[in-house]
């Protein structure tokens, strides 16, 4: 197992602070549930070219860390950013290999498994279930998946050559 240099993991620790403040930016009240999925979108990146040094334990802290950013049922968000972290992990030789449209396909479907398991566990516990403002993430994250993709792996590689 290769050592990880300070700059890397300042790197994919930022990416996540970044990731949390973005999703902590308070929005309109119309734009709430447009809202990209960006803690999930840099969660599958670093799963995907990284997966020994971030993994389902890491996708698992970072969604208690939203549990508790957004105030919901502690566990909700982690189940559903482990599960997204483990299939990542598992298919990572193959996802980075594909063209990034294909990418932003898979990080689509990986957003609405995480969305659709959230609904699941907010019908389970009584809540009324929105199933309108659940979809909309994967309709905003998956266009910006690209994006995403190119500025940190820049940032990676940026950090890598240091």
């Amino acid at each position: 197992m290769t050592r990880i240099s300070v700059q890397e993991a300042g790197i994919i620790a930022v990416s996540f602070l970044i990731a949390l403040l973005l999703t902590a930016i308070p929005l309109p009240e119309w734009a709430i549930a447009w809202r990209p999925a960006w803690l999930t979108m840099v969660l599958i990146y670093w799963c995907m070219v990284s997966p020994k040094r971030v993994s389902v334990g890491t996708g698992w802290l970072l969604g208690f860390l939203l549990d508790v950013l957004k105030g919901s049922l502690l566990g909700q968000h982690a189940a559903g950013f482990a599960l997204v972290a483990f299939i990542t992990v598992k298919a990572h030789r193959r996802i980075r290999v594909f063209p990034l449209a294909q990418q932003a396909l898979f990080v689509g479907s990986m957003i609405a498994l995480n969305s659709l398991l959230t609904l699941w566990i907010q019908t389970v516990i009584g809540l009324p279930p929105q199933y309108t403002s659940f979809w909309l993430p994967v309709l905003t994250s998956t266009p910006l998946w690209p994006w995403l993709y190119i500025i940190l792996s820049d940032l990676r590689l940026k950090a890598q050559a240091s």
